[in-house]
């Protein structure tokens, strides 16, 4: 049976350990892992780029009148930059990016999951529409099938009546002839 190291173990090791976790059964998790981890190193990149540009934003060329009003300004910002970062640790960081890209994905994009249970929630309406329409149609051909028998049945009780004699009584036969005639036209 294959050794399984930790991931820590494994970072530096490269291509070779992702195969094996790979083939070990882990390499859902070690993927989505990694894909958290570059999410996070995005992030932080981009907070980087802002902070430079907040920074350049405050420059010694203030008016001498206002140059007060700058500074302080300043302070309070880096203030409130600091404040946030210093007490959270960095496991708490990322997870807190990882979470906050997966409720921004579940905004914008759906996940599999979801889209299986849209997916299948379409193709169960369609089965119960179709279901209702089977069922519409087969209680339309039962209702024409009993008027058609009942009709039948009249008729062959009429056709079929003698006299006392038996034989066919005729006068019944040609009436029913002449109903059927009229209601024709």
């Amino acid at each position: 049976m294959a050794r399984v190291l930790p991931f820590k173990q494994l970072k530096g090791a490269g291509v070779f350990n992702c195969l094996f976790l790979v083939l070990s059964g882990r390499g859902f998790a070690f993927r989505r892992k990694q894909k958290i981890e570059r999410q996070y190193r995005k992030l932080l990149k981009k907070r980087r780029q802002v902070h430079s540009q907040q920074d350049d934003q405050f420059t010694d060329t203030y008016p001498e009148h206002l140059k007060h009003l700058y500074l302080a300004e300043e302070e309070k910002l880096k203030k409130r930059r600091r404040t946030p970062d210093d007490s959270v640790s960095p496991e708490e960081k990322l997870n807190k990016a990882a979470e906050s890209v997966g409720t921004q994905e579940k905004f914008k994009n759906k996940t599999s999951n979801q889209k299986a249970k849209e997916d299948y929630e379409k193709i169960k309406a369609e089965h119960a529409r179709k279901k209702e329409e089977a069922e519409k149609r087969k209680q339309q051909r039962e209702e024409a099938q009993r008027l058609y028998k009942k009709k039948k049945m009249e008729a062959f009780k009429i056709l079929s009546k003698k006299t006392k004699k038996g034989q066919p009584n005729l006068n019944l036969q040609v009436e029913f002839l002449l109903q059927k005639i009229q209601q024709n036209t």
